[in-house]
């Protein structure tokens, strides 16, 4: 089997502030959570921005540049943005500092879905900011908007135009025959890259079964111009990572994707998930790809090419 890519999510715009004390939030802890995981093994690092002043998901450019340069500075990983940002808002503020930037990689949600996090209001805890209840409360009547119309546009705007490449997160098997759709219709051309995004309440659950379906069904849709990886919310994340290197996939970890690293114990960093991934993976017999490794693998353009 090849090299194996992981991924690191660095902080998303799902779990909020109260939840771990370890969440990166402002610009410093955001740029020093991504350097320990790429020092630790990460050659991908999936950013989402956040205001430093409660913590709350942002699309502001000025905040993704508080730390995207000193991330650059500091290490060679390939930098993902994320153009799905929150599930709350629109199209156009997701895009704005991904069109800044020009990045060698963005993700790309390959259909609309059902967001539902109000499950997390289960446990009890103090709310440090007036946004955090009300937004997970009211994700029962959230529609994460990803329409044909919404995914073309990325593809012309971030792909044709700016030359990145994909990160297309599939939360269920339609989405693996949406992006085959456009493939079809020539606006995804070469090698895909596939996240398979299971645990998420409206999209697929993080089952073993469900897994092994998604990639039977990458596999006659794609044949050999795919890659994988996978991504398990909360508390299957190592599991199906270990599940994936044994598939010869990739994997992605992060605190987007799960705050603890053993149950009942909250990670203390991205570095540490990290480490714990890459210890499993090469106990399977799989070797880490190094950034430059996993720029040649996936295509991309390369770091001087980035406009920040």
């Amino acid at each position: 089997m090849s090299k194996i890519i992981i991924s690191c999510a660095i902080t998303g715009s799902i779990h909020t502030p109260s939840m771990s004390p370890y969440l990166p939030v402002t610009a410093e802890e955001i740029a020093a959570s991504a350097i320990g995981a790429a020092e630790a093994g990460a050659a991908i690092l999936h950013l989402h921005a956040r205001d430093p002043a409660n913590g709350r998901p942002s699309a502001a450019p000025e905040h993704w540049m508080g730390f995207l340069p000193r991330i650059r500075a500091a290490t060679d990983a390939v930098i993902n943005m994320t153009t799905g940002g929150s599930a709350v808002m629109t199209l156009e503020q997701r895009l704005a500092a991904p069109l800044m930037a020009a990045p060698e990689m963005c993700s790309l949600n390959m259909g609309s879905m059902n967001f539902a996090l109000y499950p997390m209001l289960g446990k009890d805890r103090v709310w440090k900011h007036d946004w955090e209840e009300p937004f997970l409360r009211n994700s029962d009547d959230l529609v994460f908007k990803n329409t044909p119309r919404d995914i073309e546009g990325v593809l012309r705007l971030m792909g044709a135009e700016r030359g990145a490449r994909f990160e297309f997160e599939c939360y269920d098997v339609s989405h693996l025959y949406m992006l085959a759709h456009f493939r079809d219709r020539g606006l995804v051309a070469g090698r895909v890259f596939l996240q398979f995004v299971m645990g998420v309440l409206g999209g697929i659950a993080a089952d073993p079964a469900h897994l092994i379906h998604l990639k039977e069904t990458a596999d006659r849709l794609f044949g050999a111009d795919y890659a994988f990886s996978v991504l398990a919310a909360g508390r299957s994340q190592m599991a199906l990572a270990a599940m994936s290197a044994g598939m010869g996939g990739h994997v992605r970890v992060g605190l987007e994707d799960n705050l603890y690293i053993a149950k009942g114990e909250l990670a203390v960093s991205n570095a540490q998930q990290v480490a714990k991934v890459r210890g499993i993976v090469e106990a399977l017999g799989r070797s880490i790809a190094t950034p430059a490794e996993a720029r040649a693998m996936l295509g991309l353009k390369g770091a001087a090419a980035v406009g920040f």
